[in-house]
């Protein structure tokens, strides 16, 4: 039995945790882990692998990953997620397939991660975003290629903060496809309930969304619509319940809004409708 897993029967993925805190710290350390050179990250500022370290403990302990899972990666951009599950999926059932709709993120992560982890694959789906890929010839109306019932752990980090409701209802029903039942989806988004609004009207949060319409998305720069985009709380979770996507865990707020907490965005963990 693996040294992060105390019991298969658990609910979600129960772990050793000074085992799984000095694994983190050796990634972090790990000075032989690929990372990007500044000039071709496109996905955010910050210190790559400490985010990336981050996610992973999130992935866990939020979303209960499991070392064997079958994993899938919606936006892998270049492999900031990825990089740290190189170190915590186990071959041969442990396995991690991303995807993105930027070309050239995913030539670095074919070049610099597939070669040394043979669980570990990357695609270019030419699916057209406004912000990342204007002339990508894909839409909301096809399908991903992956197998129905295929995936134990899907993921969507800064994703649908950068979509409308016609394409994060298209991730939704895919994601529902795609999981196994009782599969886990991990999203985060900005999240406006009731809480959140009012804190966005008070001028506290960040990115300062424009409270315009009727919704249920809601973006902060008119000029760069897709740059930051939040949803209603019931429509979201609304759309994922069509789907046969439940609320797994309340949702982790983050402090985008001005709310106090450890992560930015909010964090909402889905389960496929029936158990495992």
């Amino acid at each position: 039995m693996n040294a992060l897993t105390r019991t298969p029967a658990a609910d979600a993925a129960e772990i050793d945790e000074a085992v799984f805190a000095s694994l983190l710290k050796s990634i972090r350390r790990n000075r032989f882990l690929p990372i990007p050179p500044q000039e071709r990250n496109f996905v955010g500022d910050g210190d790559f692998l400490a985010i990336g370290c981050e996610f992973l403990r999130h992935f866990v302990e939020l979303g209960g990953l499991r070392p064997q899972d079958r994993v899938l990666e919606i936006g892998c951009g270049i492999g900031r997620m990825a990089l740290p599950l190189t170190q915590y999926l186990e071959a041969p059932a442990g396995h991690y397939s991303g995807f993105d709709v930027v070309a050239a993120g995913i030539d670095w992560c074919k070049q610099n991660i597939e070669p040394a982890y043979a669980n570990f694959e990357f695609q270019h789906l030419d699916f057209n975003n406004q912000l990342y890929n204007p002339e990508g010839r894909l839409n909301e109306q096809g399908t991903l290629p992956f197998a129905d019932a295929s995936v134990d752990f899907l993921f969507m980090t800064s994703v649908v903060t950068h979509l409308d409701p016609a394409y994060t209802t298209f991730y939704l029903r895919e994601a529902a496809r795609l999981l196994r039942p009782g599969g886990r989806l991990f999203v985060t988004a900005f999240v406006l309930d009731a809480a959140n609004r009012s804190l966005v009207d008070a001028k506290k949060a960040r990115p300062a969304f424009i409270l315009e319409g009727d919704g249920p998305d809601y973006i902060a720069d008119r000029a760069h619509p897709m740059a930051a985009v939040a949803f209603d709380s019931d429509w979201l979770l609304a759309t994922a319940r069509t789907q046969g996507l439940q609320l797994q865990r309340p949702i982790a707020f983050g402090h985008w809004s001005g709310r106090v907490a450890e992560n930015f965005q909010d964090i909402c963990v889905f389960q496929h409708a029936k158990p495992r």
